[in-house]
C-alpha cells in the first residue's frame, strides 16, 4: 500500500511538455515593441515550460537574417519574427518553414505565402481609417504631408494604399510630399524639420506611427508657423494616448500589438490545436472624444495584470512550499519503508550466515589443501626451470667446441686453396656462416647469463679513446672497400674511464656492424667521443637507411627484427648490448629517421662511485685484452667482408648455353653460392628485390625462375602470381625457395602455380635435378605443339594464359595471311608486346621463330588451296601473301621439292 501511495504521489501531476520558442524583433527601441514583448512575456507567465528566446536586430535586415539562422541551430520548436523588411528576410523564413518549425509572423508581413500564421493589424484598414478620418476632419478639402515608415516594410505599403485609397475620390484633398522616417522620432524630426518651411499652408500630418508624429509636434513647437492637424498610429497608453491627452497631437489610430495573441497561437500549433492562419487585430480611432475612456481602459488592464503577477508569485510560493512538503513525506514514507526492507534483511542474513560460516570453513580447509598442492608444483616448476637454463647454458657450450674444431682446420684449408678458385669460395662461405653461427651463439649464452643474474662486470681503468679507437681499426678496411667515411671525432686527449672491455667491446663492435650493414656505399660513419661532469659519451652516426618510428620504439626489444629488408638479424645484438651497458650503469638510446640515417648514444658513468667492490678488477694484460678485441674483430666482421679469391683466366671462350636462368634472392652469399653452381651449364641473371625481378623477367623473359619466398618489395608468392597471369612470362617454370616449411605454406605456394616448392636447407643435386627436368618438360610440351598444320594446336594440356596467346597468334597471323605488308613489327603492336618478349614467347611455345612460322603458315594454306581449289597459281599466290607467282614458286619448291604446278598435279 505504501509503495501504490508513492507511485499514485509521484504520478498524479501532468506535467505541460517543454517546448522552445525562438521570437526575432526587427528593432526594440520604440515603446510599441516594448509593449508587444511585455505582452508575451505576461502571456507566458502562465506557461512555465516554455523556453524563450529573445533576439532583437537594431533596425538591420541582415543582422536579423543572421539572428533566425543563430535560433535555428539552437534546435527551437517555434519561431516568431516580426520582419523589419518584407524581401530581406522572406528567404530565411521559408528555410526555417522548409525544415519543418512553425513560423508565426507578427506585425509586418513578408513576400511568401509558407509560413503557419499571421498576426498583427489590417495596416491597409489602419490606414484607410487614417485617410476617412482626414477627410472628416478636412471637410474634402486641404493638403496633406504623409511622413511613411521603411519603405520596403509590409506596414508601411499597406498604411499608404489604404490612406491613398480612402482620398483617391477627393481631388480637393492632395498629399503635397512625403517623408521617409523610418519610424524613428529622431529621423521624422529631422527629414521634417528640412521641408516644413516650403509648405507654410499644410493642413495635415499623417505619421505612420504616434513617435513619427511626436517628432512633426516638436517641429512646429519650435516653430512660428501654425500646427496643422497631426494624426499617428499605434495609440500606446504612455505614447499615443498621452499625446493625445496633451493635445499634441489631433488623433491617433489604435494599432494593438498583438504579443499575447502571438503566444496563444503559437500554444496552438505547438499542442495540435485548431488555430486560424491570419488573425487581424481590431482598431479604432482615438482622438479628443475618447481618450479618456481609454486611458482609463489600458490603466485598468495594466492594474489587473500586475494583480495577475502578484497572484502569480503568491502561487509559485505556495508550490514550492507544497512541493518541499510533499518531498518531506516521500522521504519520510521511503524512510519507513527502507526500516522495513533493512529489518527483513538482517533477519535473513543473520540466517543465511550461519550458513555461510559453514560453507566457508570447509573452503577453508579445501583451500589449505589446494596451497600446499601450490607449493609443492611451485617447488617442482622451479627445479624444472633451473633444469632447462641448465640444459641451454650447457648445449650452447657444447655448440662452441664443434664450432671451433670446424673452423680451426677451416682456416687451415683456406690457406692451402688460396689458388684454386672454386674451392676457395665455397671454404670462405663456410668460414663466414661457422663465424656468423658462432656469434649467434655467443649472444645467446650471454643474454642467458643476463637473464639468470649470472654476469658480472669487471671493470678496470682504461682509455675509452684508445679503446674505441683500436676497434675502428677492424673496420678500416671494409670502409675503404666501400669508400664509406668512417672516423672516430672528439676533443679529449685521453678519457679514462672504468669499464669490461670483454663487455664493451662486443656493444662497440656490435653497433658499428649495424651501420656499415645499413650504410650505403659512398655514405659516412662517425664516432664521437665527449664528456659531461658525470658521463663518458659515446655517439655513432650513420647517414644509412635508418628505422620508423616503430623499429626505434622497440629497437632493444628481445627478438625484435625490425624493418631492414636486406638484412634480417636475429633480433639479440642490441637488446644484448643494452643490458651490457645497463650492467655499467649506464644509458644506450637511438634516435632515427627512415632514410635519413640513425644515432645510437651511449652514456656511461666517470669514477668508481656506482662501482661495487666486487665489480672491480686488477687492470688486465695488453696482450689478453689485444687477444679478445682479435677474435670479436673476426666473429662480428665476417657478414661484411667480401673477400673473393680471383678467378683465373682463361683463354677459351665460353660456349653459347641454350637455357637462361633468373635467381631472385636478398642474401648475397646464398645468392653467389647458386650462380656458381648453375653459371657452368646456363645462363645467369641476378635479382635480389622484387622490382628487379620483375624487370628482368619482363625484359629478358628467362626459360626458368628460381625465386625466395621472403625477399624486399613484392614476395616470392606474389611475383609467382604475377608471372603465372601475365601472358609475357606465363609458360615460364618457378621453382620457390623458402625456409618456410609448413605444410599449409607449401600449399599456398603450389596454389600460387609454382612448379616446384623446395625448403632450406635444400640438397644442390635436388634442385639442379629439379632444373633439368622442368627444362625438359618444357621442351616436350614444346613438340607437342609445333607439330602439324598451326591452327590445328591442340592447347588443352597447358596453361590458360599460354592457350590464349597461341589462339591469338595463331588467328592474327592467319586473318593476315593475303596481306604481303605483314611483318614482325605488325604483329607486335597487334599484340601489344616487344620484339624481343614476341620471339621468346614464340621461340619457348612452339619452338620456332616467327618469320619462319608466317612462312610455314602460308605454305601450308598454299598446299590446301592446291589441293581443294580451282585457283590459278598468281590466284594461290595473292591469298597466301606473296608479292608475285615467280616468288611464290620459287619459295614453294625450295620448302616441298616441288613446283606448285607439280604439286598439284600429284
Amino acid at each position: 500500500m505504501l509503495l501504490l501511495f508513492l507511485f499514485c504521489a509521484c504520478t498524479g501531476q501532468k506535467k505541460e511538455a517543454a517546448y522552445t520558442i525562438g521570437f526575432s524583433q526587427c528593432v526594440e527601441s520604440d515603446a510599441w515593441r516594448k509593449t508587444m514583448l511585455e505582452g508575451m512575456k505576461r502571456e507566458l507567465t502562465f506557461h512555465p515550460n516554455i523556453n524563450f528566446i529573445y533576439r532583437q536586430a537594431d533596425g538591420n535586415s541582415q543582422k536579423q537574417v543572421s539572428q533566425v539562422k543563430e535560433l535555428l541551430q539552437k534546435k527551437i520548436d517555434l519561431l516568431i519574427i516580426s520582419p523589419n523588411e518584407a524581401d530581406p528576410l522572406t528567404p530565411v523564413v521559408e528555410e526555417a518553414f522548409s525544415k519543418g518549425i512553425p513560423v508565426i509572423v507578427v506585425d509586418r508581413k513578408i513576400s511568401t505565402p509558407l509560413y503557419t500564421a499571421y498576426v498583427g493589424g489590417d495596416n491597409y484598414a489602419i490606414g484607410k481609417m487614417a485617410g476617412e478620418y482626414a477627410l472628416h476632419w478636412l471637410n474634402g478639402k486641404g493638403k496633406i504631408i504623409e511622413i511613411t515608415g521603411l519603405p520596403k516594410s509590409s506596414p508601411a505599403m499597406e498604411r499608404h494604399k489604404g490612406f491613398t485609397d480612402a482620398l483617391k475620390n477627393y481631388p480637393a484633398i492632395q498629399i503635397i510630399h512625403q517623408v521617409n522616417g523610418e519610424w524613428l522620432n529622431q529621423t521624422a524630426k529631422k527629414e521634417f524639420a528640412a521641408i516644413a518651411p516650403q509648405y507654410p499652408d499644410v493642413n495635415l500630418v499623417f505619421a505612420h506611427n504616434d513617435m513619427m508624429a511626436h517628432g512633426v509636434y516638436e517641429v512646429y513647437k519650435n516653430s512660428s508657423h501654425p500646427q496643422p492637424a497631426i494624426i499617428g498610429v499605434d495609440g500606446l497608453p504612455n505614447a499615443g494616448m498621452q499625446f493625445i491627452a496633451g493635445k499634441e497631437i489631433t488623433a491617433t489610430m489604435l494599432y494593438p500589438t498583438g504579443g499575447e495573441e502571438a503566444i496563444r497561437i503559437a500554444l496552438k500549433v505547438l499542442n495540435k490545436q485548431d488555430y486560424v492562419k491570419e488573425n487581424l487585430l481590431q482598431t479604432t480611432v482615438i482622438d479628443s472624444t475618447n481618450v479618456r475612456i481609454m486611458e482609463l481602459q489600458a490603466a485598468k488592464a495594466i492594474s489587473q495584470q500586475q494583480q495577475i503577477e502578484r497572484q502569480l508569485g503568491m502561487l509559485k510560493e505556495q508550490q514550492r512550499i507544497y512541493n518541499n512538503q510533499r518531498t518531506f513525506v516521500y522521504i519520510l514514507v521511503t524512510s519507513l519503508v527502507l526500516s522495513l526492507l533493512l529489518g527483513s534483511l538482517a533477519f535473513y542474513s543473520l540466517r543465511e550466515n550461519r550458513k555461510i560460516n559453514s560453507k566457508l570453513h570447509r573452503k577453508n580447509q579445501e583451500i589449505l589443501e589446494h596451497q600446499a598442492q601450490l607449493v609443492e608444483m611451485s617447488a617442482k616448476a622451479k627445479a624444472a626451470n633451473e633444469a632447462k637454463v641448465n640444459f641451454f647454458t650447457n648445449i650452447s657450450h657444447e655448440f662452441r667446441t664443434p664450432l671451433t674444431l670446424i673452423l680451426g682446420p677451416l682456416e687451415e684449408l683456406l690457406g692451402s686453396t688460396r689458388n684454386q678458385y672454386n674451392l676457395s669460395q665455397t671454404l670462405t662461405l663456410i668460414q663466414k656462416n661457422v663465424l656468423r653461427l658462432l656469434r649467434l651463439v655467443n649472444q645467446l649464452i650471454d643474454f642467458r647469463k643476463i637473464e639468470v643474474d649470472k654476469m658480472r662486470i669487471k671493470a678496470s681503468e682504461n682509455d675509452l679513446i684508445i679503446f674505441v679507437a683500436d676497434i675502428i681499426q677492424s673496420y678500416k678496411s671494409i670502409a675503404q672497400k666501400r669508400n664509406i667515411d668512417l672516423r672516430l671525432i672528439t676533443k679529449e686527449r685521453q678519457l679514462p674511464v672504468w669499464m669490461d672491455v670483454n663487455m664493451l667491446d662486443k656493444v662497440i663492435f656490435n653497433l658499428l656492424s649495424n651501420a656499415f650493414k645499413f650504410t650505403k656505399d659512398n655514405g659516412y660513419i662517425h664516432i664521437y667521443i665527449s664528456r659531461n661532469d658525470n658521463n663518458a659519451i659515446i655517439r655513432i652516426e650513420d647517414n644509412g637507411v635508418g628505422m620508423g618510428a616503430d623499429a626505434v620504439a622497440h629497437a632493444f626489444d628481445v627478438f625484435y627484427q625490425g624493418e631492414y629488408e636486406n638484412y634480417k638479424g636475429s633480433g639479440l645484438g642490441l637488446a644484448l648490448s643494452k643490458e651490457l651497458i645497463t650492467l655499467h650503469k649506464g644509458t644506450i638510446t637511438v634516435l632515427s629517421e627512415k632514410w635519413k640515417g640513425t644515432c645510437f648514444e651511449i652514456n656511461l658513468p666517470l669514477g668508481t662511485a656506482h662501482l661495487l667492490p666486487n665489480e672491480m678488477a686488477p687492470e688486465q694484460q695488453q696482450e689478453t685484452k689485444q687477444a679478445v678485441l682479435y677474435e670479436h674483430e673476426k666473429i662480428f666482421t665476417a657478414d661484411l667482408k667480401n673477400e673473393t679469391v680471383e678467378k683465373p683466366e682463361t683463354s677459351v671462350a665460353p660456349s653459347e648455353k641454350e637455357y637462361s636462368i633468373l635467381v631472385i634472392e636478398d642474401n648475397a652469399d646464398l645468392r653467389q653460392f647458386l650462380v656458381n653452381k648453375l653459371n657452368t651449364q646456363y645462363e645467369i641473371l641476378e635479382a635480389d628485390n622484387g622490382q628487379t625481378a620483375l624487370q628482368q623477367a619482363f625484359d629478358v623473359i628467362p626459360d626458368l625462375i628460381i625465386c625466395d619466398v621472403v625477399i624486399p618489395g613484392k614476395d616470392g608468392m606474389a611475383l609467382t602470381s604475377i608471372f603465372k597471369n601475365d601472358f609475357r612470362t606465363s609458360h615460364i617454370p618457378v621453382v620457390l625457395l623458402t625456409a618456410k616449411t609448413a605444410i599449409e605454406q607449401q600449399i599456398e605456394g603450389m596454389k600460387n602455380m609454382a612448379d616446384a616448392y623446395i625448403t632450406k636447407p635444400f640438397n644442390i643435386t635436388f634442385l639442379l635435378q629439379t632444373i633439368q627436368s622442368l627444362l625438359g618438360n618444357r621442351a616436350r610440351l614444346k613438340e607437342h605443339f609445333t607439330s602439324g598444320v598451326p591452327t590445328g594446336l591442340k592447347t588443352q594440356t597447358i596453361g590458360k594464359p599460354d592457350r590464349k596467346f597461341i589462339n591469338d597468334f595463331s588467328a592474327l597471323v592467319e586473318s593476315n595471311l593475303s596481306n604481303e605488308e605483314l611483318t614482325v613489327e605488325v604483329i607486335c603492336k597487334q599484340m601489344g608486346m616487344s620484339r624481343v618478349q614476341l620471339y621468346r614467347k614464340v621461340k619457348a611455345l612452339m619452338n620456332s621463330n616467327v618469320n619462319d612460322y608466317i612462312l610455314n603458315t602460308r605454305l601450308q594454306k598454299a598446299k590446301y588451296l592446291l589441293k581443294n581449289e580451282p585457283y590459278s597459281i598468281g590466284e594461290i599466290a595473292s591469298k597466301t601473301g606473296f608479292s608475285s607467282s615467280a616468288y611464290f614458286s620459287s619459295v614453294f619448291k625450295t620448302k616441298t621439292g616441288l613446283s606448285p604446278k607439280e604439286y598439284r598435279e600429284k
